[in-house]
């Protein structure tokens, strides 16, 4: 039986209401939208501004799901957009690391592109190495999702739907996917999952956001400090697949119970920091049910901004940028990312969960629903 967690689930951070006042007179929460260009096959595509009664502005596109922006306060109300990204459409088609994206059907990888599901082996497209990852060649990522604008009381969002049909890269079945977004008066950016299938099939939807909370494009990211509420990880071979051990933190670079600058562990002698060039692991969570349990807090002790990220999900995948720097294209801010220029809370299973039985299951089958629900809650405390 696992462990208690070291950190309650009580331990959440206040909104910034009272902060937020010095920036004028609350407004009412709006959604908007825009055209923003056309895909290669010309397709239109459209942005949605999302902004809530304290000023947080969202802004997220129908070609992936893309959150484009998120811009959020520091201790002092000035608003930075806090998420890595490209202006143009075109950038994204072209070259993109996943920025701010739906994934799916899978997130994460599965092992050599293959798993076995009541007795059929079926074969997914191989797009990492020897492996699947985030759903294949066109994973959710790359397709346009219809919209709908949502508005109700204290929040406004955005309703995303896209239908993924049978043998769509190589998985079983015609699933049906809903993906919300809200924007609430809370300071959170509320990710709602549903998905249903003809056949049984495997789902893992995620949420693929890089995040510096100095603001992007303002450098590296080896500052902010991280908690993870986990007391074990899923350690990874050479090509990043899960060996199937739940191992302990205790004692290794991967405990982050207490908060810990990213700088001061990515870089240790550890043979599993080594495999992922840094973190790039996923946090075995305590068990949920239905309900949220805070998965991880980020504290930027410069601009004093603070995410907060609470699931229903077993996992999360710590991912610190290591792998950016391959592209040319300029960010939001007219240069290159860097390395470690953002980091990514990928609430999730676990990665290789159908060729791991033992995993929590991720299979979904006709009749069932699908739902998982992921809260990334923001505001901002003293600098140090």
């Amino acid at each position: 039986m696992m462990e208690e967690m070291t950190h309650p689930e009580t331990y959440l951070l206040l909104p910034l209401i009272g902060l937020l006042a010095c920036m004028g007179s609350a407004t009412q929460p709006s959604i908007e939208s825009d055209p923003f260009g056309e895909t290669p096959e010309k397709t239109p595509i459209d942005v949605y501004t999302l902004r809530n009664s304290n000023g947080l502005e969202l802004r997220a596109i129908t070609y992936g799901g893309i959150v484009l922006s998120l811009k959020v306060p520091d201790t002092e109300g000035s608003m930075a957009d806090v998420v890595l990204g490209y202006h143009t459409l075109s950038d994204y088609v072209e070259s993109s690391p996943y920025f701010g994206a739906i994934v799916g059907r899978y997130g994460n990888r599965i092992a050599n592109g293959s798993f076995e599901l009541d007795g059929q082996t079926y074969a997914l497209a191989v797009n990492n190495g020897p492996n699947h990852l985030h759903g294949g060649i066109v994973g959710f990522d790359k397709v346009v999702w219809d919209a709908e604008p949502l508005e109700m009381k204290g929040a406004v969002g955005l309703r995303l739907s896209y239908t993924s049909k049978d043998g769509e890269e190589g998985y079983p079945g015609t699933l049906q996917t809903v993906v919300t977004y809200l924007l609430t008066n809370e300071d959170e950016f509320v990710v709602e999952y549903e998905a249903t299938t003809d056949k049984a099939t495997h789902v893992n939807l995620t949420q693929h956001s890089y995040f510096n909370l100095a603001g992007e494009g303002s450098g590296d990211i080896m500052g902010h400090e991280v908690m993870i509420n986990a007391l074990h990880f899923t350690p990874v071979d050479s090509t990043l697949i899960p060996t199937g051990e739940l191992r302990s933190v205790e004692g290794t670079p991967f405990d982050l119970r207490d908060p810990v600058a990213i700088g001061t562990r990515i870089d240790e002698n550890n043979e599993q920091l080594n495999i992922g060039g840094g973190f790039d692991h996923n946090f075995v969570l305590a068990p949920s049910g239905d309900s949220l349990v805070l998965a991880a807090r980020i504290f930027e002790p410069v601009t004093g901004r603070v995410m907060e990220v609470l699931t229903s999900e077993p996992g999360v995948q710590f991912y610190t940028g290591n792998f950016l720097g391959g592209s040319p294209l300029p960010g939001k801010a007219g240069k290159p990312y860097g390395r470690r220029t953002g980091f990514c809370l990928e609430t999730q299973h676990f990665p290789d969960s159908p060729n791991n039985p033992h995993f929590p299951s991720t299979i979904l089958r006709p009749g069932e629903t699908y739902q998982t629900r992921t809260v990334y809650r923001f505001g901002a405390e003293k600098t140090r």
